[in-house]
C-alpha cells in the first residue's frame, strides 16, 4: 500500500502564503494543502512574464481556479521595467542560470514582504513543482527572502512528489488550463518554437 503523503507546515501554520507562478503548476499543490487542512491564500507575484498579455491569460486561469475552490487572490502589481532592471546584463544566460536565480530571488522576496506585513509566517512556491527548474536555486531563494524577514519562513516542500506531478495532469485536463508554452520571460521565448510544451513551467 502507497504511503499516504503528509505534510509538515513550519511551525505547524495552517495557513500559508503561496507564490504562484500559473495555474497549472498550482493545481495539484493547492489541492493538497487544503486536504491536509492548510489554506493557501494565492500571491501571484510575476513580474517576469511578457508580454502583458500572456500575464493577465496566466492571472486570470490562476483567479478562475481560485475562486473555483473558494480561495482567496492576491494580484501583486506588475513591474515588468524593474523586472527588466534587475535582470540587465543576464540577458543571454541559459535556463537554470544566473537570471533565473536571481528571477527567483526577486520573486520570493516581494512575497515574503507581503507575508510579512500581511501576518504570515510561512511561504512557499509552485516554482518548486517545476521540472524545467533548478529546486535547489528556488531553495536558496526562498531562504534569501525570508533573511530579510525574520517572522517568515520559506517551506522547502519539493512539490514534485506524492504523487502531485500526475495529479496535476489530471487537474490540467479537467479545468482545461490554458497551456503556455515557454516560462514566462522575453528571453526564454527564443526557445518557444523549438522547446515541448511546458505545461505551466515558469
Amino acid at each position: 500500500m502507497k504511503k499516504k503523503f503528509q505534510l509538515e507546515v513550519p511551525g505547524g501554520a495552517d495557513k500559508v502564503l503561496l507564490h504562484t507562478c500559473c495555474a497549472p503548476c498550482s493545481s495539484a499543490i493547492i489541492e493538497c494543502l487544503m486536504q491536509h487542512s492548510i489554506t493557501p491564500v494565492i500571491y501571484y507575484c510575476n513580474p517576469n512574464i511578457y508580454p502583458l498579455e500572456e500575464y493577465n491569460i496566466r492571472k486570470d486561469e490562476c483567479t478562475r481556479y481560485a475562486r473555483s475552490l473558494g480561495l482567496e487572490i492576491v494580484d501583486a502589481d506588475y513591474d515588468h521595467e524593474a523586472w527588466r532592471c534587475q535582470m540587465s546584463g543576464m540577458e543571454q544566460e541559459p535556463e537554470r542560470g544566473g537570471r533565473c536565480l536571481r528571477c527567483f530571488k526577486m520573486r520570493l522576496l516581494e512575497t515574503a514582504r507581503y507575508a510579512h506585513e500581511h501576518g504570515f509566517s510561512v511561504i512557499t512556491t509552485t516554482l518548486a513543482s517545476s521540472r524545467w527548474k533548478s529546486l535547489e536555486q528556488i531553495e536558496e531563494a526562498g531562504r534569501y527572502a525570508t533573511a530579510r524577514y525574520p517572522d517568515v519562513t520559506y517551506w522547502e516542500q519539493n512539490w514534485r512528489k506524492g504523487g502531485l506531478s500526475e495529479r496535476r495532469i489530471a487537474i490540467i485536463k479537467e479545468y482545461d488550463f490554458y497551456n503556455q508554452r515557454y516560462c514566462g520571460c522575453e528571453f526564454s521565448m527564443r526557445k518557444e518554437d523549438a522547446a515541448p510544451a511546458a505545461d505551466g513551467d515558469n
